[in-house]
């Protein structure tokens, strides 16, 4: 009847006062899609440098170390040689994909070898605590206080400048910030039940960092090492441009920018190419361990 006013069923849905455009407007969403963003925009500018540099050995090109001085300087483009020659009429796109492949071996060794140091380290630290914590956290006071780049010519100039001192020491160099990021990890995990419930079960306590802690802090740590790879190929470029990086005949990218330097007014793709390769794949780094990290807080957050 017309008179009769309907009355809601109970458990009826109601329709929602938030629409498809405040859905789209919302923080989470966007930091959704800029997470998204910053993973795919980091992915493809790592890529198309550590790709070629990958292939730098199957790829048709010119020998690296190889000196034609009848063509010196020529500029990008030319015939023959993509990225132009050098001072010595050396093929630039050859020299910069075969240094990447020191410059990269180098950075992967060390934040490899800086990441295990740090696991270890700060793992132990956060875990133990005492006198092994006080002892990891006097050292990391120590090395922090110390200027970096100073330390490592200092140790380059005492041990030599092979491919070897270089790696260790900017492994040594970068361990401190992953432990500090392992060892606040590893006092939250400790506190846990799950942690008081194996030391019921009878397991020892470096069981119980080795089989559960650590498993649990390691993919955020990753994160922490990805973006040091960025740094890490820095600081040897930075080593290479000072000439204590690795000597000759490896073309590291440091070392073509400092060979090129002097014709910076007249040969200006001898610094800027390589300039911007580095550029290239320490802004993808950073982009994607930005994003992978963005992508983990969210993850946390929603199970929370």
């Amino acid at each position: 009847m017309a008179g009769v006013i309907s009355t809601p069923v109970a458990g009826a849905e109601r329709p929602s006062a938030v629409g498809a455009r405040d859905l789209a407007r919302a923080t989470a969403t966007r930091q959704r899609r800029g997470s998204r963003f910053k993973i795919w925009a980091g992915s493809v500018c790592t890529a198309l440098v550590v790709l070629p540099v990958a292939l730098a050995s199957l790829l048709p090109l010119p020998e690296a170390n190889a000196q034609d001085l009848s063509e010196r300087r020529l500029p990008p483009l030319s015939a023959g040689h993509l990225l132009g020659t050098d001072q010595l009429g050396r093929d630039l796109l050859s020299r910069i994909l075969h240094g990447g492949q020191v410059s990269l071996s180098v950075g992967v060794l060390a934040v490899l070898v800086s990441g295990l140091i740090g696991i270890v380290a700060g793992a132990a630290a956060g875990f133990f605590g005492g006198w092994v914590d006080a002892l990891v956290s006097r050292f990391l006071e120590a090395q922090l206080a110390l200027p970096l780049l100073m330390m490592l010519l200092l140790v380059v100039a005492l041990f030599g400048p092979s491919v070897t001192v270089i790696t260790c020491v900017i492994a040594v160099a970068q361990w401190p910030e992953v432990a500090r990021l392992t060892r606040s990890l590893v006092l939250v995990e400790r506190e846990k039940p799950y942690v008081a419930a194996a030391r019921v079960l009878g397991l020892r306590g470096w069981q119980i960092l080795t089989r559960h802690i650590v498993p649990n802090v390691v993919r955020p740590v990753s994160l922490v090492v990805l973006l040091l790879l960025a740094q890490a190929v820095l600081l040897e470029s930075a080593l290479s441009f000072l000439g204590a990086g690795p000597q000759r005949p490896f073309a590291t990218w440091g070392r073509i920018i400092s060979d090129g330097q002097a014709y910076i007014t007249t040969s200006w793709w001898l610094v800027t190419l390589p300039g911007l390769v580095i550029a290239l794949l320490v802004v993808g780094v950073n982009l994607l361990g930005d994003g992978l990290r963005d992508r983990t807080r969210r993850r946390k957050g929603a199970g929370a």
